[in-house]
């Protein structure tokens, strides 16, 4: 299940959808049903409390989809609340249970979430975290200890802004995430196609110069409200909406709701269908709401 999804992301077509773990004491079976039943979907990333955001432990959310739903999960993991020490335990207890893929991330500061009394790790970026799992896949910890036993293949993903003022600057955070060794490096949400080409050739001139074959996979989140092209337009750094989404869903919000939901599902499926022509693998977010993905997709 694990290589065939590594053969998906490398040679073919691929679409992953993100989970969120809701905060609850219980994943609902009804989105655990819906997730094995939608075949669309080659993989789900569970996420690991963005925003700094209190949820249930990614980890154990990660295990629990791939068992009940039957899809392979990617596990993300990120350097703000853990030490080498119990990301390196974490990983080796989850590699025994099948979970073997994971999406590197440094993490949100704590400033942006809602236990503002915790405190952040931050023993390293992301960089770190790979640097782990290549030890591991060379059976050996991070200080070059021999791991007795044999550890299975693991798979690191990283991210990468899908925007910069500086596209020279992006190229270069791209070119150090792909000499990382990461398989494949999810995009922040893209708008405009333009941007898109231009990360596709990013990562291909890249690929060449360092004599490797890390994939791109769009990350791709449907805007159906005014206020959120907005928020993602002014408040999250490294993502571009283009002018006349905010123009035409400004415009559609002082008519109705209705309109403005319906302008915006074009846009959203417009643009899905674009990214899918350009190069078919993406990551669809959009807050566990299924039912909307499937409207998009098919």
């Amino acid at each position: 299940m694990i290589e065939e999804c590594i053969n998906k992301i490398l040679h073919t077509d691929f679409l992953s959808y993100e989970i969120t773990p809701p905060r609850e004491s219980y994943i609902q079976e009804e989105l655990i049903l819906a997730l094995k039943d939608f075949k669309e979907f080659d993989a789900l990333v569970c996420t690991d409390s963005p925003l700094a955001k209190f949820r249930p432990s990614a980890i154990l959310t990660s295990l629990k989809l791939q068992n009940n739903t039957k899809k392979p999960v990617i596990c993300t993991l990120n350097m703000r609340d853990r030490n080498t020490i119990a990301l390196q335990g974490d990983i080796l207890a989850l590699n025994e249970l099948n979970i073997r893929m994971f999406l590197a991330l440094s993490g949100d500061p704590i400033k942006l979430g809602d236990h503002p009394e915790a405190k952040s790790v931050f023993e390293g970026n992301s960089s770190l975290l790979i640097k782990i799992i290549q030890h591991f896949n060379q059976n050996k910890d991070i200080c070059g200890h021999t791991i007795k036993g044999k550890i299975k293949s693991i798979y690191p993903f990283g991210v990468i802004n899908s925007y910069a003022n500086n596209f020279l600057s992006l190229k270069n955070k791209m070119r150090k995430k792909i000499n990382s060794g990461v398989i494949a490096l999810f995009t922040q949400p893209v708008y405009d196609i333009k941007n898109a080409q231009y990360l596709l050739q990013a990562c291909e001139e890249i690929n060449q110069e360092l004599h490797t074959n890390a994939k791109l996979v769009f990350g791709y989140f449907p805007i159906l409200k005014y206020k959120t092209a907005q928020f993602l337009y002014s408040k999250l750094p490294g993502v571009f909406v283009p002018q006349d989404w905010l123009e035409k869903l400004e415009k559609a919000t002082k008519k109705s709701e209705e309109e403005e939901q319906k302008i915006g599902f074009e846009l959203s499926k417009n643009l899905f269908t674009e990214l899918k022509n350009l190069h078919n693998k993406i990551h669809f977010m959009n807050s566990n709401n299924i039912a909307l993905a499937k409207k998009i997709i098919l």
